[in-house]
């Protein structure tokens, strides 16, 4: 590594959102505000070298420049707002040709300066004088494309249930003529078209809500402090709503509510419902607020809410760990280490994946 880094590679620390605590807060509020799924990368350049030819990214990034100078030059979109879908790999040539033109901002950065890079921008940066690092937070926009696949994925469902559109094509078809099945085409697509027209809006939206934070990691949990914590329960005990799990609670059928966590849903008796708002509300309770219950319900609540990963323990901590949350007494503070993340894609300057906190997929 050290011998790339002297000969001019770039050193990329990909998802630093899910390894380094000031920044996993940092990310997780920052996409709170916002709405829409964060990642951060760093990217730290040797003297006089360049980290990535002219591209641009499918999701829109700030860059915070940390130490040392960097040149930017950037230039008008190719193609304006691109999706996941539409890389510049895809359009390398018109980027090239765009990349000759005249700069809409050419500048150096310097520790403290910030440059926002709408999506399609096109960007290539230039190490100066000594090494340069930089932050790069993207912003992994919920787009309006987002909302018709949601749609269509939900056409898909309702429109299984048409027993027309189930039906064989013709026998002897000939597939390689148009023509043949013209008439069929031309039939299915004004079935699904009435079909789009059934489609309720508030189902789109909650499918798309969904889709958005499917891509959320929330904290991890300590199985084993938990489950002996979760046993344990007494009044005193403190629940924590579990960091960077998206929650919202809904009505449910008859005489139920429903707990949207994260990716998951959970039904509980409607009597729960005072008690699961406090919580939501305050984001701590001891299991003796959870109110509008008697004690035995306020703990059984509180035992699945542990159970099912919604809440934590605040003092949990694994049988003979001497630690809280089953991390022991004695280990290191934590730090950017962990499990890897995916590698950028190619010339991809911001990392093209953010499957974690509050964070894009």
């Amino acid at each position: 590594m050290l011998r790339l880094f002297a000969d001019g590679s770039t050193v990329v620390l990909q998802g630093l959102h899910r390894l380094w605590p000031p920044l996993i807060e940092f990310a997780d509020q920052l996409a709170a505000d916002l709405g829409h799924p964060t990642q951060v990368n760093a990217y730290v350049t040797p003297p006089s070298s360049r980290g990535f030819s002219p591209h641009y990214d499918v999701h829109d990034v700030f860059v915070l420049q940390v130490a040392g100078e960097k040149h930017w030059t950037i230039h008008e979109p190719v193609l304006p707002d691109p999706l996941r879908t539409q890389p510049w790999t895809d359009r390398s040539a018109a980027v090239a040709a765009a990349a000759e033109r005249e700069p809409v901002i050419d500048a150096v950065l310097r520790p403290g300066d910030a440059l926002y890079l709408p999506r399609g921008y096109l960007h290539s940066a230039v190490a100066l004088g000594q090494t340069s690092a930089h932050l790069t937070i993207g912003v992994h926009p919920v787009t309006r494309w987002a909302a018709a696949e949601s749609a269509l994925d939900l056409v898909r469902v309702l429109a299984a249930e048409d027993r027309e559109l189930r039906r064989s094509l013709p026998l002897g078809l000939d597939l390689a003529d148009p023509g043949s099945v013209r008439d069929e085409v031309r039939a299915v697509v004004a079935a699904l078209g009435d079909w789009l027209d059934r489609v309720d809006p508030d189902e789109v939206a909650d499918r798309l809500r969904s889709r958005t934070w499917a891509q959320v990691r929330p904290e991890p949990v300590a199985p084993l402090a938990q489950a002996t914590a979760a046993a344990a329960l007494t009044p005193d005990s403190v629940l924590r709503l579990r960091r960077r799990l998206r929650v919202a609670l809904r009505e449910g059928d008859g005489d139920r509510v429903v707990l949207l966590g994260g990716r998951r849903r959970h039904e509980f008796p409607a009597a729960t419902r005072p008690a699961l708002a406090a919580l939501l509300a305050a984001g701590e309770l001891k299991v003796a607020d959870l109110t509008g219950l008697d004690p035995d319900d306020r703990l059984t609540l509180a035992r699945r809410l542990v159970t099912e990963s919604i809440a934590l323990v605040a003092d949990a901590a694994s049988p003979g760990s001497g630690g809280v949350d089953g991390v022991p007494a004695t280990a290191p503070e934590p730090g950017p280490t962990g499990p890897g993340a995916p590698a950028p894609d190619a010339g991809g300057d911001d990392g093209e994946r953010a499957d974690a906190l509050g964070t894009g997929s």
